[in-house]
């Protein structure tokens, strides 16, 4: 079962943003691209989707009337599925997955839904998020929307990537707050985003390799054209 939410209905006022990002580095790009945008708080989330979901609920707990958030973004960089998300490229989610919640069995992974314990799988406001990869695109920006994966264990080997590219197919980036930013936002009902610019394939870790300033870049310009986006 999918948890849905209507699209976005922006207020007359301009929104109130709720960026979440795991760590400084990613904030900092974040509001590099923002600019000063009025509307707009980011703040930290902290690593894993635990930390994110308890940080993310905390600081919408204290948000209300004039005050009160009309979007929440979970934000950052992270893998991408090679052919379908590459370094330097961003992807925004249409759903967002916690691909490692369930149990193992002998026929292979069992997701809370197969379960019968709920949804792993969490609507993205699915209209901002193809306006926002659009815009993207126009910008000359690598993009696609599509769904992200949330892990508490970051994918080290082609084995795994290979095993959750088959069990989620079109799944485009992976990372580890998604999740739990969105969840906080579910109970909310307060519409969702995530964003996450490639800085590395999803398989064999080899950290030598991450090209992270070149996501940190594209994540700042993306955020970049998020107030037009949200106009």
């Amino acid at each position: 079962m999918d948890h849905d939410h209507k699209a976005l209905s922006l207020p007359p006022r301009s929104p109130r943003v709720l960026i979440m990002t795991a760590v400084d580095a990613e904030r900092d790009a974040v509001l590099r691209g923002l600019n000063g945008a009025a509307g707009y708080e980011v703040m930290l989330a902290g690593v894993g989707p635990i930390a994110a979901a308890a940080n993310t609920a905390a600081i919408l707990a204290t948000s209300s009337g004039s005050a009160a958030y009309d979007l929440v973004i979970s934000a950052g960089i992270g893998g991408g599925f090679t052919g379908i998300a590459d370094i330097g490229s961003v992807v925004i989610a249409t759903d967002i997955i916690a691909a490692d919640l369930g149990a193992e069995s002998p026929e292979g992974f069992l997701s809370l839904d197969r379960l019968g314990f709920g949804s792993s799988r969490l609507k993205a406001d699915a209209e901002l998020a193809e306006r926002w990869a659009g815009a993207a695109l126009a910008a000359g920006i690598p993009a696609c929307a599509a769904p992200v994966l949330t892990l508490s264990t970051v994918t080290g080997t082609a084995a795994t990537a290979k095993e959750l590219s088959l069990r989620i197919p079109g799944a485009a980036a992976e990372a580890m707050e998604g999740y739990g930013v969105a969840l906080a936002a579910n109970h909310l009902k307060l519409p969702v985003l995530e964003i996450r610019a490639i800085s590395n394939p999803v398989g064999p870790r080899q950290r030598e390799l991450w090209k992270i300033s070149d996501a940190l870049t594209a994540l700042e310009r993306a955020c970049s054209l998020l107030p037009e986006v949200l106009q």
